[in-house]
């Protein structure tokens, strides 16, 4: 038997995804987390087989929360399931640790097929995210940003602010206003509003 941790701070969806699972005779949802902060307390806890996380929750998340799990539980598999773009994400979350990344609009079909792929030591990539690794040439500019500084981007866009972004990621307001700087500088951009509308352009959010 698999046992799954499902991490999304969404209700409606762990439902969804509980049925999914119960249908299964392999599959068993062993524990939910609605927090990146109550998923690592129950990865410190329990042992799990593999977890689905999504990118975006409440405290600590994406792919500081890949790391973290990794550090605590370096054989567990994790399985982001997302509604960012993969080619932008999967790259970023698969480096950190994830053993795979699926969108969230995939088919049931192919959530269990992932699912079991990882728990037997696989990989999930698909094939946007496949195009974007093997793609040659220039890179575009959120690219070359450091890790934590794609986290404050992803936090910015959302529209929390500086003390907001310290505290979901630990951070001291000045901190994070030196990385705001720096992302600014990198992408070529000159306010928040530019820096929206560049992630929207390329399907950051």
């Amino acid at each position: 038997m698999i046992s799954v941790l499902i991490a999304d701070d969404h209700n409606i969806v762990r439902d969804g995804l509980k049925r999914i699972l119960a249908a299964t005779p392999d599959l068993q949802v062993a524990g939910e987390a609605a927090s990146g902060d109550a998923a690592l307390a129950l990865v410190k806890a329990n042992d799990y087989d593999v977890v689905m996380l999504d990118m975006s929750m409440p405290g600590l998340s994406g792919i500081d929360l890949i790391k973290r799990l990794k550090v605590e539980k370096p054989k567990l598999r994790i399985l982001v399931l997302s509604m960012h773009g993969e080619s932008q994400y999967a790259a970023r979350a698969l480096k950190a640790g994830a053993a795979g990344y699926l969108n969230k609009d995939s088919a049931a079909e192919v959530l269990l097929g992932t699912l079991r792929k990882i728990a037997a030591g696989g990989v999930h990539i698909g094939e946007a995210a496949a195009a974007a690794l093997l793609q040659s040439g220039k890179k575009p500019p959120h690219e070359i940003l450091s890790d934590r500084e794609f986290e404050v981007m992803r936090l910015l866009v959302e529209g929390l602010g500086p003390t907001e972004i310290g505290e979901r990621l630990h951070l001291s307001v000045k901190t994070v206003s030196t990385h705001k700087t720096r992302i600014l500088e990198k992408l070529r951009v000159g306010s928040t509003a530019e820096l929206v509308r560049y992630a929207l352009e390329h399907r950051l959010v």
